[in-house]
């Protein structure tokens, strides 16, 4: 059997849009992941279907897997002829190990690359607004193990000539060894008021900073429970702090929001919430495709080929426009044969969609929202005309018999329809038992019954009371009254049923 390859890969250092393109290429082919405690579990949503992951993570007091063990198990793996990728957090380099892990890869001759990985050393400071170098400081720094193997206390560590040098000190996963470092620095000639800071988990949402100086940090620690992983820094630079600090002043650092939206469309809320320093977890419990009863595509293709008898076509989605043209694709059917038909839209993102395909909407209402659609029409329709309104399965009766009432002959079609996706529920309901779920967003009322029902399909008996501890914003008062009959309590309602609106009302969801 031919042997497989090893990619050895710095994951960075929590945030996971810090990994590098040639690590997210490794972890995209690998047909195994084996990870750590300190790679961002949100990577292995890049995995390609089917590969397996290995988790392998260490603990300060608890190994999952020793170090020998791993490095034989990628040996393992890699003589079955697949494709490995070691994830490790930070720079794997850089007290990662994998020298070891290379070696034995070495000597059993399967072919491995390393791939760098930003380092902690430097990536967390940052991102607490400490740069390690800085012209009015130091222009150098010492990157110092902050715990070495057992009976071997700092043995390598020459204390005089740190303590000496006029660089910045940085200490990685040296917490619990805190007091030990403060009193060899200071008892070789540190000064005690010389400035330090420890930062934990840093890039993660949990990251937090606390300073002090030589002298009293550890008192410090002792009082605020500090713990690992945390990264120390010794030096002036630590006094850049308060000056620089930039991403706690971001609106939703520190919050983790879960988006239920369908994948197809949650990337402009995800990159908002990531934008504004939130970290965005996708759960998108719809999934949107074509219909799959054989009656309602029966219905749908007659009702296009038909266009030209329509005196309205409403679109009520951008999933609506989106399969409506996909269909008239497939179909061969000419965008001409909307000529006769008046276009409405129920909002600018509906809009939008369509005017990408060449037809400008007449008619927007002020609310993007059915009814409002409706008031906006209700003047310009005349009893008698022919209404085609392309929308979900599951979409509400509200509309299609206002219309009705008004004596316009409608065909509601089913372009699409919305089924449950429970991919990615394993780690979101970790997330909310350990709390650390922030916010919850729904932007239709189905994403509030489909989050319910996939939570209970993965086991959960009482999903209402796993979600207590979240707040719940909405993107319109429709949606909102689906999920308070359902027993949850929304905290916001966006001003306005879109996207930017739901981002906006989230600063006050805090």
């Amino acid at each position: 059997m031919k042997k497989g390859v090893v990619y050895l890969v710095g994951a960075g250092p929590g945030d996971p849009k810090l990994i590098t393109v040639r690590g997210l290429e490794a972890i995209q082919r690998a047909d195994v992941v084996v990870y750590d405690r300190l790679a961002s579990p949100r990577l292995l949503r890049h995995m390609k279907p089917g590969a397996e992951k290995i988790f392998v993570g260490k603990l300060p007091d608890k190994h999952m897997m020793k170090q020998d063990e791993i490095n034989q198990l990628l040996v393992d793996l890699a003589l079955q002829g697949k494709t490995v990728t070691r994830l490790k957090g930070g720079d794997p380099s850089v007290f990662g190990r994998v020298g070891e892990e290379a070696e034995l890869l070495a000597e059993n001759g399967i072919p491995f690359e390393i791939v760098p990985g930003i380092t902690s050393a430097i990536a967390v400071p940052a991102y607490a607004g400490i740069p390690v170098t800085h012209r009015d400081f130091t222009s150098s720094f010492s990157i110092v193990t902050g715990h070495e193997y057992k009976n071997k206390t700092y043995s390598n560590v020459n204390w005089d000539n740190l303590a000496q040098a006029s660089g910045t000190l940085i200490f990685l996963m040296g917490v619990a060894n805190l007091e030990f470092i403060s009193s060899q620095l200071m008892n070789c000639g540190k000064s005690p008021q010389t400035p330090v800071a420890l930062i934990r988990w840093g890039t993660w949402m949990e990251q937090e900073t606390l300073t002090g100086t030589l002298s009293d940090i550890v008192e410090k620690v002792r009082a605020a429970n500090f713990q690992s992983p945390a990264v120390t820094i010794v030096g002036e630079v630590v006094k850049l702090r308060e000056k620089l600090a930039w991403i706690e002043k971001k609106p939703l650092f520190g919050r983790r929001i879960l988006v239920t939206r369908a994948r197809s469309q949650a990337s402009g809320l995800v990159r908002e919430i990531d934008e504004l320093g939130g970290e965005a977890v996708e759960f998108p419990v719809i999934r949107t495709r074509e219909p799959v009863r054989q009656e309602a595509q029966d219905a749908r293709d007659e009702a296009l080929r038909s266009l030209h008898q329509y005196d309205w076509v409403l679109f009520t989605s951008v999933n609506g426009v989106e399969y409506f043209f996909k269909r008239m694709q497939e179909l061969r059917i000419d965008i001409r044969s909307l000529a006769k038909a008046r276009i409405a839209a129920v909002g600018p993102k509906t809009a939008e969609a369509l005017e990408q395909r060449g037809l400008l909407a007449e008619m927007v209402p002020a609310e993007f929202q059915a009814d409002a659609l409706l008031g906006t029409l209700e003047s310009e329709l005349r009893a008698g005309e022919r209404v085609l309104l392309p929308t979900a399965d599951i979409a509400k009766d509200i509309l299609p018999k206002r219309l009705a009432e008004l004596g316009l002959h409608v065909t509601k079609l089913d372009v699409y329809e919305t089924v449950l996706d429970t991919d990615g529920g394993a780690e979101v309901i970790e997330l909310l038992k350990e709390r650390k779920l922030h916010i919850i967003t729904f932007t239709s009322s189905s994403t509030v019954t489909n989050l319910l029902s996939a939570l209970r399909e993965l086991g959960e008996e009482d999903p209402i009371e796993l979600l207590r501890g979240c707040r719940i914003a909405c993107i319109g008062p429709i949606t909102a009254q689906t999920a308070e009959e359902a027993g949850l309590t929304v905290d916001y309602l966006a001003k306005e049923a879109t996207v930017a609106s739901l981002v906006e009302s989230l600063y006050a969801v805090q």
